[in-house]
């Protein structure tokens, strides 16, 4: 099973930037209870929900995963 993480501006990203992607391939020949398990897994510890999965001619199987980006505000003064 093949997995990227998508970030930037030259992959797929939510119009308000508020979300992070990881696209999950697999593969024709692979296990689906594999791929079931490593969806799970994800949902599970990495907090990523499943967003889209679709099934392309040949049968590639693509899922796309997003989870919230967290953004962290400084509480404490800088250092001068």
């Amino acid at each position: 099973m093949m997995e990227k993480a998508v970030a930037g501006p030259e992959l797929y990203r939510d119009p308000s930037g508020a979300f992070e992607y990881l696209v999950m391939t697999v593969r024709p020949g692979q296990s689906l209870a594999e791929a079931r398990r490593s969806l799970a897994e994800h949902a599970e510890y990495g907090k990523w929900e499943l967003r889209r999965s679709r099934i392309y001619y040949g049968g590639v199987r693509r899922y796309w995963m997003r989870r919230r980006l967290m953004r962290v505000e400084r509480t404490l003064p800088p250092l001068l």
